[in-house]
């Protein structure tokens, strides 16, 4: 899977740094779908978030991949209130371009 290929990725390259999955995807039964609704998750949150860099990653397939009309929502809010943002399409672009972001 491309988003471990990208965790591993970091935390060899940033030791010490943070990264963590907000896990809101995937198939659940209706019931738990409800409860974790009441209990905060929220359609669209990127996948990884680096608190140090208040920098968010949304992992997509290496090709096919889209950004759906609750995530580009998100993405622009959280944008809006100075957090970055990348969408990678695969580990080696959201690697790239994460460090494009970090100018190294």
């Amino acid at each position: 899977m491309e988003q471990i290929g990208f965790v591993r990725w970091f935390r060899s390259r940033f030791p010490g740094v943070l990264i963590f999955h907000i896990p809101n995807g995937g198939a659940r039964h209706i019931v738990t779908g409800k409860k974790l609704k009441d209990e905060g998750v929220v359609a669209g949150v990127p996948d990884l978030f680096i608190p140090l860099w208040s920098c968010w990653v949304e992992m997509k397939k290496k090709s096919g991949g889209v950004v759906s009309f609750e995530q580009t929502h998100i993405h622009k809010y959280l944008e809006g209130i100075g957090h970055k943002v990348i969408v990678g399409y695969g580990a080696e672009d959201a690697s790239r371009k994460l460090l494009q972001f970090r100018n190294l």
